[in-house]
């Protein structure tokens, strides 16, 4: 058997449950907010407020998370957040009113800090060490198709069996499919890492990065972040509010998804040969530009918008696992990440509400703004310097 063989099931499995988390966690309030509120007689703004302090406790929550995949490994965690987030959609389905709504969220919460991406990049990392771009790659590859699949599957079912029957449907499938999967493929290891390496390998396990370095860091994912949420929630609106039709606006918005994938083999392929502040900076730049073309030509530049913006955003979702790597090395990343990762996850959680009520005050123009943030956010790693390509590149497997 190969050596890539057991890796690229490790991709897949990886790849394929956190498909399912974030389809039946992240993605489920756009689609169940509503029919959820009206059925527990809420206002739709206490859904969303619940939904809202479940990122913020993910944000918190990050940090200890990534320690504790630095030390003991992500199959642990990871198969275990299935079951959280399993008893989660549970609890949300049992609801009957506000508290319920909220104990759910707070269980949901805690799933989302041991599953969405950040724990899944710690836990490759771990694995993989330097050579941990290309896995981390290969599951937002994957992963990318969560809303694709989460959204129609997740109405389907809501119009077929009720939304208690679609979260039901979820958990089963956390608890059936994705748990065994996390547990089955991904590897054991031992539980803290060595103390002593050969001297040979000690630049690739520990460097030396600037002391802005973090701050650095912090400010792109959180600008970033902010613009993903902002156009998660509100870009149809955005789009017609620039002129397109209603029909238009959603065409324009579904080609975000396949522009994010498009965009991410790309980097799997071309991209991979820089060091991923090249591919971060440019990342970022796509945005600005996809504003530009929207303020000024109106609804012909919607569909441009959209892929550019995709684009953008796919590269920096990969950019949020290799660049810590390329960065410090592997050493303590579990624990880095989720400290990069915590400011971002808080400032993602408002910026619906934030971006929505610019979009009231300004129309159209409140795009200035996250073009602004995300332009902003490609001029600050200029403040960092690439390093040799042997430290961040993928080996070849010999």
């Amino acid at each position: 058997m190969s050596e890539g063989a057991p890796r690229a099931r490790v991709i897949a499995a990886i790849g394929a449950t956190q498909t399912i988390a974030w389809a039946s966690s992240y993605y489920i309030p756009a689609i169940l907010g509503g029919p959820i509120a009206r059925t527990l007689d809420l206002p739709q703004s206490a859904f969303f407020g619940a939904f809202s302090g479940a990122l913020l406790l993910s944000a918190v929550l990050g940090p200890w998370v990534g320690k504790v995949i630095d030390r003991f490994g992500g199959r642990g965690v990871l198969a275990l957040s299935h079951l959280i987030i399993a008893s989660g959609l549970i609890l949300l389905a049992m609801a009957k009113g506000v508290i319920g709504l909220s104990g759910s969220w707070v269980v949901l919460g805690i799933g989302m800090a041991m599953s969405l991406y950040d724990p899944a990049f710690a836990a490759l990392t771990r694995l993989y060490g330097e050579r941990a771009r290309v896995p981390i790659t290969g599951i937002t590859l994957i992963a990318g198709f969560a809303s694709t699949i989460g959204w129609p599957v997740t109405a389907a079912l809501s119009h077929a069996i009720g939304w208690r029957g679609a979260l039901l449907f979820w958990a089963a499938v956390n608890l059936a499919i994705a748990l065994p999967l996390d547990w089955s493929f991904i590897p054991p290891i031992a539980k803290t890492p060595p103390r002593r390496r050969p001297a040979e390998e000690a630049p690739q396990e520990m460097r030396e990065a600037p002391r802005w370095a973090m701050p650095v860091l912090a400010f792109y994912f959180s600008a970033t972040w902010f613009v993903t949420a902002a156009m998660a929630a509100h870009l149809p609106r955005l789009l017609e509010m620039a002129g397109a039709s209603e029909g238009a606006a959603i065409f324009a918005a579904s080609l975000v998804g396949p522009a994010q994938v498009l965009a991410r083999l790309a980097e799997l392929g071309l991209l991979r040969r820089f060091h991923p502040l090249v591919s971060a900076r440019l990342a970022a730049s796509l945005h600005p530009l996809g504003a530009g073309l929207l303020v000024f030509l109106g609804a012909p530049g919607a569909t441009l918008f959209a892929l550019l913006h995709g684009a953008g955003n796919g590269i920096v979702t990969i950019a949020k696992g290799t660049l810590p790597l390329a960065m410090f090395g592997p050493l303590g990343y579990g624990r880095r990440n989720g400290l990069l990762g915590a400011p971002a996850r808080g400032i993602q959680a408002f910026a619906p509400l934030l971006f929505g009520l610019m979009l009231s005050r300004f129309g159209v123009d409140a795009v200035v703004l996250t073009a602004v943030l995300s332009f902003s956010a490609s001029l600050s790693l200029f403040l960092l310097r690439t390093r040799p390509l042997a430290l961040v590149g993928e080996p070849a497997d010999g």
